[in-house]
């Protein structure tokens, strides 16, 4: 425990759907529903699952970019809805984000320079020369040049652009990083040296990730331990050998056979998933899962499961796993 450096506690984010002329809340889309987890120091946790399942909610509810609607998140062992502005501002400085859009969460009228100084100009840091110093010598750790100081996003190619960002997020030293699908927006051939320096930099500046994908190949390659999100909530969680050796959830299941193998003589039985998940403001009774489910049983459709372990450090909420 003494390692411990984010816990997330039964967290929820709703979102209102209002109806009527008097714009009254009808009801919520269930965005982040019950969620629990840990992350130690020095840990990359990855969380990973379909679009709309709730991980970029759940990334930002975190960072308290979004207020939970319940829950609570505990970063070293305060909870961080109940600091005050000043002192989360001052906690700003040690929790980071990396977006999944380089070219978007840059500003197009900021050099590169400027927008890795952005931060410590509004902390008060490092003024003048030093903060120069201090801007080159993050640049150089991400692999980008003194002269690209001076450069506008629309003149990086987006590995370029995706250095920048990461750069900006650690130019205040931050210990702790949520990855937003930092990947996702770029070529295969681009995605793993991206991959390989944000551990590079997790080891020089030891660095505890939250990284959010839908890709387990990039999950498997970057991750210590995995989450595997649906609807809100949590369906399987593991660390990363045992989750790939042994996964339990039928959910995991089919996402790890879409997984495409790299040995040719390798052959893999895909399991398609029946129909498409549920809205998140009509979530389904019992087991979130079974209505895509072909191994449901009757009490699937009237039972949540519990999430419970079923070797260490592995857990899971299905029925099947009971």
């Amino acid at each position: 425990m003494a390692d411990l450096l984010v816990r997330v506690e039964n967290l929820k984010k709703y979102f209102p759907i209002n109806d009527g002329v008097f714009s009254r809340t009808a009801r919520f889309v269930k965005a982040v529903d019950g969620l629990s987890f840990t992350i130690s120091k020095g840990e990359t946790y990855g969380l990973v699952g379909e679009s709309g399942s709730g991980k970029s909610t759940t990334g930002r509810v975190i960072l308290q970019l979004q207020k939970p609607t319940a829950g609570a998140v505990y970063f070293r062992g305060q909870d961080m809805a109940k600091l005050s502005k000043n002192q989360l501002r001052e906690l700003r400085k040690e929790i980071q984000i990396i977006f999944q859009d380089p070219y978007s969460s840059l500003n197009p009228r900021m050099t590169a320079g400027e927008a890795i100084a952005e931060g410590l100009a509004a902390h008060g840091l490092a003024k003048g020369k030093k903060r120069r110093e201090v801007v080159e010598n993050i640049m150089d750790a991400c692999g980008l040049a003194p002269y690209h100081h001076h450069r506008y996003p629309h003149e990086f190619s987006g590995g370029q652009r995706q250095r920048v960002v990461i750069a900006r997020a650690l130019a205040l030293q931050p210990s702790f990083v949520v990855a937003d699908e930092p990947v996702s927006a770029l070529d295969v051939s681009i995605q793993a040296q991206i991959i390989n320096l944000l551990k590079g930099l997790q080891e020089k500046f030891s660095l505890t990730y939250l990284f959010i994908s839908h890709d387990l190949s990039v999950i498997k390659h970057i991750s210590d331990r995995v989450g595997v999100m649906y609807l809100g909530t949590l369906a399987e969680e593991a660390p990363k050998s045992e989750f790939y050796a042994h996964p339990y959830h039928p959910y995991s299941k089919a996402l790890l056979s879409a997984v495409p193998s790299m040995d040719p003589t390798t052959k893999k039985q895909r399991l398609l998933l029946q129909s498409h998940m549920p809205s998140p403001a009509h979530p389904p009774q019992g087991c979130l899962f079974h209505p895509r489910c072909s191994d449901k049983m009757p009490v699937c459709q009237e039972v949540a499961p519990f999430f419970r372990e079923v070797a260490p450090g592995h857990r899971v909420a299905c029925h099947l796993a009971e």
